[in-house]
């Protein structure tokens, strides 16, 4: 069961990084959720990546452990 809930918020770290990206792309002003965050459209963007990539990184592992261990039918 711990998989699948790592599972679950690794997705939403990938769809909440790459939609923030996505975003960003469109209206380099609309810093979303990091507006708080201080250095710009290139800050902004690294960390919307690094969120993205760390979501699918997280979600891709816990899928497989969930597999493995037979929770993820």
């Amino acid at each position: 069961m711990k998989h699948v809930t790592v599972l679950i918020i690794g997705m939403l770290l990938l769809a909440l990084g790459a939609q923030g990206a996505i975003r960003l792309l469109a209206d380099h002003d609309n810093a979303g959720l990091l507006a708080w965050l201080p250095g710009g459209f290139a800050v902004w963007l690294a960390c919307y990546a690094v969120a993205a990539i760390a979501g699918a990184s997280l979600a891709g592992w816990a899928s497989k452990k969930a597999k493995q261990s037979g929770d993820g039918r």
